[in-house]
């Protein structure tokens, strides 16, 4: 991805107590250049500044809220009175990316993102035979049985597989080592606004969690 100063929000590169500010120029490719402080596990943090997509397709809202399981979401559609087409979703990003730099040690937390997942492991330095753990946010609390799609990368074969959270909001992801793994987890809201001339009517907050299994 480029950078692009309008789209992007807060973009911080933590290590320890330490937190770097990115400071990319416009188009640069890949976004973020940086060259780490110090030894340890570096985490990346962004959030998006609001797109907007509008639907002219009724199938494709359906495909998406069934895909990120929202069960309720059609119904709630039909009960606002919403039309089926001409309406506008606005979605946001909240994402996190482990780098290792040198040894990779250290621990992810909690950064107090809209939507957030946090590894509850560290996947350069620890055991993850039984799975890497997690847990999903939002607006600080855990989410309650919330789906976690995981996309599954080595060399150019992509598996995509999905999990749930428990009542902690926690889950456990099955790995492999000398994979890529990015997980995200869709939390889909009202925004209050019935008439679709008003605006969004539907608001997408999208948490993703990138890492490495060496």
């Amino acid at each position: 991805m480029s950078w692009f100063e309008n789209r992007y929000g807060s973009t911080t590169i933590w290590q320890g107590d330490s937190a770097v500010a990115v400071t990319s120029r416009l188009g640069d490719r890949p976004a973020i250049r940086a060259l780490p402080e110090q030894d340890g596990l570096a985490i990346i943090t962004l959030e998006t500044t609001p797109d907007r997509l509008t639907y002219r397709d009724w199938e494709k809202f359906k495909s998406f809220v069934e895909h990120k399981d929202f069960a309720t979401a059609l119904e709630d559609h039909a009960a606002r009175g919403l039309p089926e087409t001409g309406f506008v979703e606005s979605y946001t990003r909240h994402v996190k990316s482990l780098v290792s730099v040198g040894s990779g040690s250290g621990q992810d937390r909690a950064f107090g993102l809209q939507t957030e997942i946090v590894a509850l492991a560290n996947p350069y330095t620890d055991d993850l035979s039984d799975g890497m753990p997690v847990q999903v946010f939002y607006l600080g609390e855990p989410r309650v049985d919330a789906q976690v799609e995981v996309f599954e990368k080595q060399g150019e074969t992509v598996n995509v597989f999905f999990t749930r959270t428990d009542e902690a909001g926690r889950a456990i992801i099955p790995v492999k080592p000398g994979h890529s793994y990015l997980l995200d987890a869709v939390v889909l809201r009202d925004t209050g606004a019935d008439d679709p001339s008003e605006g969004a009517v539907w608001e997408s907050l999208w948490a993703g969690l990138s890492f490495a299994t060496p």
